[in-house]
């Protein structure tokens, strides 16, 4: 990578959050170097990750991504792989990977920050204000939704990858038409549509890699891309 972008994303990582504006940031400087964006996308997950997990550690076993291992066999479950690489063993309803249901524990928690947030701030009136606005501790809490969303590692597992596209699709559609994106009833979704939709773009992009022998489940994944690309 070229060193002057691998310093600007240190730099912007400092706080384990990533604005959008930072990202477009870091896109415009690598596509002006001729850099792969998409290996870039997969790059700054991994910091921000890193980056989230330096400065709030937590146990090793509440850690997004930790190692798994084969039920049948005990090797180390590779990453895309619903087979295990030493014996064979068909990854099917275990624990492999952390499910989205994690996720969303994860932005609910960030929900509750904000309503804490806003008793302790002011009159609920001028709090409604401000969220509606893009103002004050609610901008706040959709930035460190962005990251969580940006941060949280692909699924594994094929069942994890689909049960990801089919719960997570919807959120990266904007509510809404032109007159009313903006309205408080749609704002804090449509704020963080884009940020979905980059991740589910990820996810798609991956699985048709990493799954590209197994017939049955690109097929699945194909299903759920014509969705997400065509409506």
């Amino acid at each position: 990578m070229n060193p002057e972008i691998e310093k600007f994303i240190n730099l912007t990582l400092i706080d384990g959050i990533l604005t959008e504006q930072e990202r477009k940031i870091i896109f415009k400087k690598a596509q002006e170097n001729g850099f792969d964006l998409e290996e870039l996308e997969i790059i700054l997950a991994a910091k921000l990750y890193e980056k989230q997990q330096s400065i709030n550690p937590k146990p090793k076993s509440e850690k997004l991504g930790g190692v798994k291992k084969c039920p049948a066999c005990g090797s180390e479950v590779q990453s895309f792989h619903i087979n295990c690489v030493a014996c064979n063993h068909e990854f099917n309803n275990i624990d492999a990977n952390v499910s989205i249901q994690k996720l969303f524990t994860l932005l609910n928690e960030c929900e509750n920050e904000r309503a804490n947030q806003e008793f302790s701030v002011g009159s609920a009136l001028g709090n409604m204000f401000a969220r509606a606005y893009g103002l004050g501790g609610g901008d706040k809490v959709i930035e460190k939704k962005k990251s969580i969303i940006s941060g949280f590692p692909i699924p594994n597992t094929r069942e994890d990858i689909l049960e990801f596209l089919a719960l997570a699709m919807p959120n990266s559609k904007q509510k809404g038409n032109f007159f009313t994106k903006q309205q408080p009833e749609n704002k804090s979704h449509n704020d963080l549509a884009p940020t979905w939709f980059s991740k589910c773009e990820q996810v798609i992009m991956k699985a048709r890699f990493a799954m590209k022998d197994d017939q049955k489940t690109i097929q699945e994944i194909e299903y759920y891309a014509n969705q997400f690309y065509n409506n």
